[in-house]
């Protein structure tokens, strides 16, 4: 781009003093004079395969990235889905723990989460001042502590597997 602005200043300027020398001049004249004396054209016509060779890869790279988030997605999906045939597994066999050279296994109890089943019954008591915005930990505090509360329970909890790289 620099080359850019520079063969722009050169051509300017020669435009300038071939106006100032050659008043009667008319455009086509000027244009064509210019045309043999820098290389304004040549570098217009560089800028423009550049542009067109970035726009062309960043279509490009527009759809890998696209591809790529499909592919986050299943591999996110398959280590999730894998973790929790793992959970089922040690959870079956009774099995809390499992020592690898790699990592640590661990079997881990998950507390009950809450389950919000109708927003609408919850009291007020549970709901932030602001926008009204539900207090999910006040309310599952609330229902651990065995409070009543239409609108909302608590799960089973779950297991879950936790794994610790050395």
């Amino acid at each position: 781009m620099t080359h850019l602005s520079q063969e722009l200043g050169i051509h300017l300027r020669l435009r300038q003093q071939l106006h100032d020398l050659y008043p009667e001049s008319d455009e086509e004249t000027l244009a064509d004079t210019l045309e043999g004396l820098t290389r304004l054209d040549d570098v217009l016509a560089e800028v423009v395969r550049s542009t067109l060779s970035d726009e062309t890869l960043a279509e490009a790279l527009r759809g890998r990235i696209a591809d790529m988030r499909v592919r986050l997605e299943r591999l996110e999906h398959a280590a999730e889905t894998k973790r929790a045939a793992i959970a089922a597994a040690m959870s079956e066999t009774n099995l809390r723990t499992l020592t690898m050279p790699e990592a640590t296994v661990s079997l881990r109890d998950l507390p009950p989460k809450l389950i919000v089943t109708e927003e609408g019954a919850i009291p007020s008591d549970y709901w932030k001042p602001q926008p009204p915005k539900l207090d999910r930990r006040g309310l599952t505090d609330a229902l651990k502590a065995g409070a009543p509360c239409t609108g909302a329970t608590l799960s089973n909890g779950g297991v879950t597997v936790a794994v610790r790289v050395k």
